[in-house]
């Protein structure tokens, strides 16, 4: 077999990989978005769940000005690209890119729930691209007769923003703190109250070394432990009666975490045709496979 023959057998089975990965990964994705069903935040179980609902500002929080347009938003992500050519071929490459981290503030009809973005794929329905000559367009892109005017187009930029007002469909790990709503471990809550204390052997000392010795014995131990116990029960308690703070963040690997301006349907019909293309290249990596080794 020559090197060319080679060459087509390595392209056919990375064809192979690439798309049986992408046929799974998006046919998978899919299915967790359509088998989970939609919560209320309010009564949301902790877990993995699905929520939708309006974004508003936090109150606690500067709002954000997107790094690109200088838009206010929630949330940004940008790319800023580069054209490169050396001579009869060219190409766009990325330069820069970043995305915010502030967390979102996502309400329904029954409470509010903080999302923490990061490591969620987010798709929002806000999506700005245009070229330029400066590396940072410092701006609104220009429109019309002033685009047209523009002249060198050797940079290329995208910016996607989610903004106050705007729906929200958000699926990932839910926890809630706080509003009785957490279970309480007393053995585990006891061994982080003792756990603190031991950092501070000094302090432990002057509060039950009662005769003096230098040292905790079986006795005084004893009561250390009761103490602990007893801490961990009053810290339990203050945190119930604070008002329930919901959060979502990303699940545990294998979950899809999507933060995304369009609905579950949209968003479901959209992985299975990108599910439907991996199996597509899976299948012609095959034919190429099978026609090389034949």
């Amino acid at each position: 077999m020559d090197s060319g023959e080679l060459l087509l057998v390595g392209v056919g089975a990375a064809m192979c990989l690439a798309g049986g990965w992408l046929w799974v990964s998006r046919w998978t994705k899919a299915r967790h978005l359509l088998d989970t069903p939609t919560s209320r935040i309010r009564s949301a179980a902790q877990g993995y769940v699905e929520l939708t609902g309006i974004l508003y500002e936090l109150a606690e929080a500067p709002g954000l000005l997107a790094p690109l347009t200088g838009s206010p938003c929630l949330w940004w992500r940008y790319r800023i690209e580069e054209y490169r050519s050396n001579g009869k071929n060219g190409s766009w490459r990325v330069i820069e890119r970043g995305s915010s981290e502030q967390p979102l503030r996502l309400a329904d009809a029954t409470g509010e729930c903080l999302i923490d973005p990061r490591g969620a794929e987010v798709l929002p329905a806000r999506r700005q691209r245009w070229s330029g000559s400066q590396r940072h367009p410092g701006g609104l892109p220009p429109t019309g007769l002033l685009a047209w005017l523009a002249g060198s187009r050797r940079y290329r930029y995208t910016e996607e923003r989610l903004h106050a007002g705007e729906p929200l469909y958000a699926i990932g790990d839910f926890r809630t703190a706080g509003g009785g709503r957490q279970g309480f471990d007393r053995q585990a809550a006891k061994g982080q109250v003792l756990r603190e204390w031991k950092g501070d052997y000094a302090g432990l000392l002057q509060r039950f070394d009662s005769n003096g010795d230098g040292q905790i014995d079986p006795a005084e131990w004893h009561r250390v432990r009761l103490a602990a116990r007893l801490e961990a029960e009053d810290r339990h308690r203050l945190a119930s009666a604070r008002p329930a703070q919901h959060r979502l963040a990303r699940p545990a690997p294998g979950l899809p975490f999507v933060l995304s301006s369009h609905g579950e349907d949209v968003l479901a019909r959209r992985y299975r045709w990108q599910a439907a293309g991996g199996a597509l290249l899976c299948l012609c990596g095959a034919l190429l496979l099978a026609s090389r080794l034949a």
